[in-house]
């Protein structure tokens, strides 16, 4: 077994890292030590000082969802009174709140209902397109589109390529929780396994559909399942893989089935520093202010993330859980320079629209 000292020097010479060298980090590295690590490795990446986050909305179209995670608070049955499926013309007023304010990012994400099929789909997003061009459509997760397909009687790769003719431009990766089936069975036994979700990513890919991965921890796993499910984004990124950005937060235990605590301040930074050190291969790393809220968000800046996501008009899961942190754009870019670092708006894609 390496020394911590010796893993830390390997990484600072370029050389990758083992799985077994990053659980050590994880368990037994200081924090600061972690935190100076992808400090300095964020800094190669991004040398501009520059931090970035997009304007967007999330539109959660449906809480009707027959998946029923433990770990979930937004999810209805169908007959629930208060379930809901939103009428189109509802989703078109959102999108052009999201518009009236500069945004460019609509990330619709729902619950895996029963019976909406890809013609659904197809019609919302070529309206959703033909009137507002400038957004970009950066919606369903692997889980939903695996649904969708299951409904339409399709495949995977059918789906897809349906959808993204209809206007789908990219795919986020929502629903990843932990990449590790035996931590999924206890806490999402219902919804697709690892390899179900990594293989609508190789598809979006394939198709040149930009997407993202995100990680769920603090639920049920151990460090090593954490370790798991880094290595495996790194590694389906290595094989043709389109992830633009790494985005890990952390579990809300309120209102959930599962309960049990959330993980602590320190936990959320040393995931998030370690993810920067051994994804290599991914750009950029996402800090989550939605679960973290503002001050955490500001010290993830010097452990690794070089981008604080979306000022999100709107969110809805993760505050039926009880967390309902807001940031308008104001306290954002106030957020970045009171970490000394320069403030500017993306697209998903991460062009720059604005500097501050």
């Amino acid at each position: 077994m390496n020394s911590i000292e010796t893993i830390i020097c390997n990484v600072e010479q370029g050389k990758p890292l083992q799985r077994s060298d990053a659980l050590q980090l994880l368990v037994d590295a200081d924090l600061l030590q972690l935190g100076k690590l992808a400090d300095a490795i964020r800094r190669q990446v991004h040398p501009d000082k520059l931090v970035t986050f997009v304007v967007d909305r999330n539109v959660n179209y449906t809480n009707i969802c027959e998946s029923k995670c433990r770990f979930c608070a937004f999810y209805r049955d169908q007959d629930s009174p208060d379930a809901f499926l939103l009428a189109e013309e509802e989703i078109f007023s959102k999108i052009a709140e999201l518009v009236a304010v500069g945004g460019t990012q609509l990330l619709m994400q729902g619950g895996l209902h029963p019976s909406l099929g890809v013609a659904w789909f197809e019609r919302l997003f070529r309206e959703i397109k033909a009137r507002f061009p400038q957004v970009q459509n950066h919606s369903l997760s692997p889980a939903e589109i695996t649904q969708i397909a299951q409904v339409s009687k399709l495949s995977i790769p059918e789906t897809l390529l349906r959808l993204k003719a209809a206007g789908l431009d990219s795919v986020p990766g929502g629903g990843a929780e932990i990449l590790v089936d035996r931590v999924r069975q206890e806490i999402s036994p219902k919804k697709i396994g690892w390899e179900g979700w990594s293989s609508v990513m190789r598809e979006a890919a394939l198709l040149g559909m930009p997407t993202t991965a995100t990680m769920m921890f603090g639920s049920t796993e151990g460090p090593e399942d954490v370790v798991e499910h880094i290595f495996r984004v790194r590694e389906l990124q290595a094989a043709g893989g389109s992830f633009t950005a790494f985005i890990p937060w952390t579990y809300q235990p309120g209102n959930t089935e599962l309960g049990g605590k959330t993980a602590t301040g320190i936990d959320y930074l040393k995931v998030l520093a370690l993810s920067r050190i051994v994804l290599d291969n991914v750009p950029n790393i996402q800090a989550s202010w939605v679960t973290q809220g503002a001050r955490m968000a500001q010290v993830a800046l010097f452990f690794g993330a070089n981008d604080l996501g979306g000022t999100m008009l709107e969110e809805n899961v993760v505050a039926a859980a009880g967390c309902r942190f807001r940031m308008s754009m104001t306290e954002m870019i106030e957020l970045i320079h009171g970490a000394g670092f320069r403030a500017a708006q993306r697209t998903t894609l991460y062009d720059i629209v604005k500097e501050f």
